[in-house]
This record gives structure tokens, C-alpha cells and sequence, in this order.
């Protein structure tokens, strides 16, 4: 699997990327096919405290699925975005298999 991590209006330490990298590996447990992970890193000039956001794409067998959150560390809005988006995996794979 293939991960590509942009932070925008920010430099990521270290610690958020390995973060980052080690929850969306665990994507792979869900389905091998995944090819490409990009996720963007963000922050947004919002009034309240909800202001960094999470973009995670995948790339499999043709197939684009998404997930964008918002929340007030990077790291809750990783995990929403995960738990998004392994949901969204789990349904494509059990649509591919015909469960």
C-alpha cells in the first residue's frame, strides 16, 4: 500500500505522521486490494475549535472512496476519518464478494 501524507498550512511533526501512517495501514486489514492512501492535513480558519480536518482517499480496483473530518486535533479527525472510511471499505468489499 502505497501512503502519501500533505499537511496544508502546517509542518506535521514526526509523531502525527507516524500517528497517521500507522492508523491507515490498519486499513489493509480490511481489505488487501488497496493500492493508493492519500491523506491531506489541513487547517481551516473556522470561529470554533474544530478547525483541523482529515482527508483520506483510497484507490482500489478502479474505485475512489473518501472521508473528510473535522475536529479540534488532528488526530481525532484521523480517527473519525478512518472509522469513516473502514466502514466504507468494509461495504465495497462485501459488494465485490457478493455478500
Amino acid at each position: 500500500m502505497n501512503i502519501k501524507i500533505q499537511s496544508i498550512h502546517f509542518d506535521a511533526d514526526k509523531k502525527l505522521i507516524a500517528f497517521v501512517e500507522e492508523k491507515v495501514e490498519k486499513l489493509s486489514h480490511f481489505w488487501d486490494h488497496i493500492e493508493d492512501v492519500d491523506v491531506f492535513l489541513r487547517l481551516e480558519n473556522a470561529e470554533d475549535h474544530s478547525n483541523k480536518v482529515a482527508e483520506i482517499k483510497t484507490h482500489f480496483n478502479g474505485k475512489l472512496l473518501f472521508s473528510n473530518e473535522h475536529h479540534s486535533t488532528f488526530e481525532g479527525a484521523v480517527d473519525a476519518a478512518y472509522m469513516a472510511l473502514s466502514r466504507q471499505v468494509k461495504r465495497e468489499k462485501e459488494k465485490h464478494l457478493g455478500l
